[in-house]
């Protein structure tokens, strides 16, 4: 895939004790919004990625491939809105309990094992598991847990960097568990003062939530890029 696009950079670490890359202008993409090819996924990576709205979407095969899609996924919180049917069964289930930052190794796992309709495998990696759980030991990640008693039943995490969120995965083993995760994670970042998050790719569920598409251009001012 890299070999189409002369414009995007192959990224080496050429100083091994200082792995920080600086990732090229998130504009200069391919229609796929590639951005580059290779590097490492060192917590310096992650931070220099994130910090211009581009993130690691590996596949079998190639390199680590860097993506800013145009258009962006988001979620505007004053879009917001919770589906009645699912404040109903809330309601219905009050021995439910949210936690954050309570089990994100196991939430991170849980979303690479959860089975996704029309998907073959996973994004998530083993390699891409052991790094995140680096970058949420360095305080980059925000992980929200859904419980019924002792037991883990749904889940949400993504990276929070400089006052924006970038929500990344969810996964569930109750019906709703992931809706209510996606709800609560909403709820807890308002509280932070947050107005906005990012969510790369609207999916039907988002979507319902009121996610949507804005340009690529308009997301990266919001980033002050």
């Amino acid at each position: 895939m890299y070999q189409v696009a002369k414009s995007i950079e192959y990224l080496k670490t050429v100083d091994h004790n200082n792995p920080m890359i600086d990732f090229p202008n998130p504009r200069l993409t391919t229609a796929e919004g590639l951005v580059a090819v290779g590097g490492n996924l060192k917590v310096e990576t992650l931070v220099a990625a994130y910090s211009k709205g581009i993130f690691p979407w590996p596949q079998e095969g190639y390199p680590m491939l860097w993506f800013c899609p145009d258009p962006r996924g988001v979620l505007d919180f004053h879009d917001f809105h919770v589906p009645t049917s699912l404040k109903k069964f809330e309601k219905k289930h009050p021995n439910w309990k949210v936690t954050t930052n309570q089990a994100f190794p196991e939430v991170i796992r849980q979303c690479r094992l959860q089975k996704r309709p029309g998907q073959s495998g996973t994004w998530i990696s083993k390699e891409i598991q052991a790094a995140y759980i680096k970058f949420f030991e360095a305080g980059f990640v925000l992980s929200l847990e859904v419980w019924d008693g002792d037991e883990l039943i749904g889940g949400i995490y993504g990276v929070l960097l400089k006052g924006l969120f970038s929500g990344e995965s969810m996964f569930y083993k109750r019906d709703n568990a992931s809706k209510i995760a996606f709800w609560k994670i909403v709820e807890h970042l308002k509280s932070l003062g947050h107005q906005w998050m990012d969510i790369q790719m609207v999916t039907s569920v988002t979507k319902a939530f009121g996610g949507k598409y804005i340009p690529r251009e308009e997301f990266l001012r919001r980033l002050g890029i």
